[in-house]
């Protein structure tokens, strides 16, 4: 890695380490709400009347924690995969062999934003049962999470195309 290709990775990882230092507290602030509001559910059952929203509000913050999260896991290097055969690759071929599955990765998220932006503005008319809310607030999180998982994937791209082989290597808590 020369000299000059070290501020832009420095500047790339500080916009990845931005997306993350935002991305961690919403997914923490959505799982205590998700808490509160599966437990009000259930105290509402039990000792009083049903409250009406909660279900919708648990089902739609645990719909957007899903996404975050799964950013979150695909930053880190976390998803599901099975890498034994790239590891087993000499250097230059298991550079290459990221580089196509990244480059694989990035092509479905394009897509995965192009569609979801489609969806979020065919259902943009509907709007949920019992909050009124539009639908495209909840759909939403899938052309940004995408979006995201997209920035990441090219950061890794231009990472790997640069030599570091930092990628994906470090283990950072959740």
């Amino acid at each position: 890695m020369t000299t000059t290709t070290q501020p832009l990775l420095k500047l790339l990882r500080r916009i990845e380490h931005g997306l993350d230092a935002i991305i961690q507290p919403v997914v923490f602030a959505g799982m205590a709400a998700l808490i509160g509001v599966i437990t009000l559910q259930i105290v509402s059952r039990v000792l009083f009347t049903a409250v009406g929203w909660t279900e919708e509000v648990a089902r739609f913050l645990l719909v957007w924690i899903t996404f975050l999260a799964g950013t979150l896991a695909f930053q880190r290097g976390r998803h599901i995969a099975v890498t034994f055969a790239v590891d087993a690759l000499p250097g230059r071929l298991r550079q290459i062999a990221r580089i196509a599955a990244l480059l694989i990765v990035l092509a479905f998220m394009i897509a995965l934003i192009v569609i979801g932006y489609r969806y979020m503005q065919v259902q943009s008319f509907q709007k949920s049962a019992s909050l009124r809310l539009s639908m495209t607030y909840v759909y939403a999180v899938m052309p940004i999470c995408a979006a995201i998982m997209a920035w990441y994937a090219l950061v890794d791209i231009i990472e790997l195309l640069l030599g570091d082989e930092t990628t994906h290597t470090q283990e950072e808590p959740l």
